[in-house]
């Protein structure tokens, strides 16, 4: 367990290096701070009508993984092997239409794709449902962007097309909004990010 603790905050460390900017924040906790129930984005809403299965109107209890060496391996190999299967190309490219939510098409997709496609992969894997939460954010340039949230007893770690390492969700420059609750996935929670972050784009 003390490699892995130094492996996170090797990841942490690494992303200080390829992120261009400054970030000034309060210390924060290595969970998300969860507030209110909220709608769900429209093309969550959207991907449930095409994918009734993906989406079932039940509840469960909110556990968290505990992340031995076995279980993060797992976890940065499917982020990794996910990452690299899929072909990033717009909604607009691919479908036509801004916005449209669905698992990978021919290999391709955008963030959300990624996101449902890692969602799916991992519950195939034997992760519980109640830890992997699809989870919106603002980007770098302020643009919406989607990640995976993976509840562990390390913390929240975020699964990301745009960054290769897995990450506590504080080590990330996104300003996180609303996420699936751990309860139901038909349900969506606020967050309330309070960092004060100053970063303006993270280098390729």
């Amino acid at each position: 367990m003390k490699l892995l603790h130094r492996t996170l905050l090797a990841s942490a460390m690494l992303l200080s290096c390829t992120v261009m900017g400054s970030v000034a924040q309060a210390e924060p906790g290595r969970f998300m701070d969860m507030q209110m129930v909220v709608k769900a984005p429209v093309g969550y809403d959207q991907f449930c009508r095409d994918n009734v299965s993906a989406c079932p109107k039940e509840t469960y209890k909110p556990v968290v993984v505990k992340l031995d060496e076995a279980r993060w391996n797992e976890l940065i190999a499917i982020n990794k092997e996910v990452n690299r299967r899929i072909h990033p190309m717009t909604d607009q490219d691919l479908f036509g239409q801004e916005e449209y939510w669905t698992y990978p098409v021919n290999g391709y997709g955008d963030c959300e794709e990624y996101v449902l496609e890692k969602q799916r992969v991992l519950i195939e894997a034997g992760w519980p449902k109640s830890a992997l939460l699809i989870t919106v954010a603002k980007d770098t340039q302020n643009s919406g962007h989607a990640v995976l949230t993976v509840r562990t007893d390390h913390g929240d770690m975020i699964l990301d097309n745009q960054i290769e390492a897995v990450l506590p969700w504080y080590s990330t420059p996104y300003r996180y909004i609303k996420r699936q609750s751990a309860s139901s996935p038909v349900q969506w929670t606020g967050i309330a990010d309070t960092r004060v972050t100053t970063v303006s784009s993270v280098s390729n």
